[in-house]
């Protein structure tokens, strides 16, 4: 993908960018993912399940995440907890919204002193 179609995708949701920057560190199931974004947000979102699987579902057709088999770690009711991991297109997307946010975050501040952006 080009930087041109790349910069089709952007911007990202809050919810989208969050997901995308759990899985950059590492491999995670659907809990850990949730529990890392509100982590990573300071609590500001909450991703309830339905929210999380329908955005897990709708990155996995964009290919921007892909399964990456099974936790070892079943879930409560024993059954096994299917990880993601970000593919490299996801990771391509989440830098190119982690520059387009870098340059907002720059006009800001110059603004903010007074500056021209």
């Amino acid at each position: 993908m080009t930087f041109e179609e790349l910069q089709t995708c952007l911007p990202l949701t809050e919810t989208t960018f969050f997901i995308l920057l759990s899985l950059a560190a590492s491999k995670k199931h659907g809990y850990a993912i949730a529990k890392d974004v509100e982590s990573l947000s300071n609590n500001r979102v909450v991703l309830s399940t339905s929210t999380l699987y329908t955005a897990l579902k709708r990155l996995l057709e964009d290919g921007w995440i892909a399964r990456a088999g099974e936790d070892p770690e079943p879930d409560e009711s024993g059954r096994p907890r299917k990880t993601y991991t970000l593919t490299e297109l996801g990771r391509r997307i989440l830098e190119a919204e982690t520059v387009r946010l870098q340059s907002l975050v720059t006009i800001a501040k110059k603004r903010s002193a007074g500056e021209q952006a």
